[in-house]
């Protein structure tokens, strides 16, 4: 003689009755081809199924996770970091504001030209990139060494290119190329014989003499060779950096132009003392005073 079990009565709107047998279809509580939502309820209460609560995660989580999802677009990574979105947008404590954005960023993906760079990055083999900028003039760069890097909030591929023509960086550097992502809006993507560079980009040395407070308050960055003070001077720090382009480097150093002062290699110094006497110019100032 079968047993029968007893049954209850839920008051539910028709929204949450699907709701629940989505739960029920996910967790294949299922009678026939069909969700069953008691067998869901009777798995909740046998411990089957373990309920937590959403709502519980700290701002700090929630951030850190935020930033997790970005630097790992940055890199490449983007399966991951739609991982990680997709574990936040199921979270109810989430800011209206991140919830937009994130569901921004997923609606934005990559397109298939940056996807196909970042898997070359990722294999460290070397590509050819073709594309055409808004003045229609086409560009063909042989990569031998890329990475995506943020400058001034922007993201840029810097790349180690066996092409030099229009590159007026110093000497040392012209097979260096930092190309704006976001100004692309469609390439050609193609594999090419070679080896990838593992040596990176090719870099200089810059030294720099910091002055006064500039000296005191300088941080250093991980480029730096050499942060110490001079020995024979007074509130003079000297500065040995690794350089990969000197556009990024001149942008920084200028601003700080009255108490940094670039000692060597004579070209970068040559490059600063152009803009300086720039600048004279177009303040109508006389260079030789």
């Amino acid at each position: 003689m079968s047993r029968k079990g007893q049954s209850i009565t839920l008051s539910i709107s028709e929204r949450d009755k699907a709701e629940l047998e989505n739960l029920a279809l996910e967790f294949g509580m299922m009678w026939g081809d069909r969700p069953n939502i008691s067998k869901l309820i009777e798995a909740i209460a046998r411990h089957q199924l373990i309920i937590r609560k959403n709502h519980d995660w700290s701002e700090e989580r929630i951030r850190a996770l935020d930033r997790a999802m970005r630097l790992l677009t940055d890199n490449g990574q983007n399966d991951q970091a739609q991982t990680i979105a997709q574990l936040l947008l199921e979270r109810s404590e989430l800011p209206i504001l991140l919830r937009t954005n994130i569901e921004s960023f997923l609606g934005n993906l990559h397109p298939q030209w940056r996807l196909e760079i970042d898997r070359y990055i990722l294999r460290q083999e070397a590509f050819q990139l073709s594309y055409q900028d808004a003045a229609q003039r086409v560009f063909n760069f042989t990569v031998y060494y890329a990475k995506v890097t943020p400058h001034e909030k922007r993201q840029y591929l810097d790349c180690w290119c066996k092409e030099t023509e229009g590159n007026s960086d110093v000497e040392e550097l012209r097979h260096n190329w930092s190309l704006r992502l976001d100004r692309i809006q469609d390439a050609a993507v193609l594999p090419v014989a070679g080896q990838w560079r593992t040596a990176g980009l090719a870099q200089i040395d810059i030294e720099m003499h910091l002055l006064g407070n500039l000296g005191f308050a300088y941080q250093s960055k991980p480029e730096d060779k050499i942060n110490d003070w001079l020995p024979e001077t007074q509130r003079v720090k000297q500065v040995i950096r690794s350089v990969s382009n000197t556009f990024w480097f001149t942008r920084e150093v200028m601003q700080y132009a009255p108490d940094c002062v670039i000692v060597s290699p004579k070209s970068v110094q040559v490059l600063i003392q152009k803009k300086i006497k720039t600048l004279y110019h177009n303040y109508h100032l006389d260079v030789s005073s």
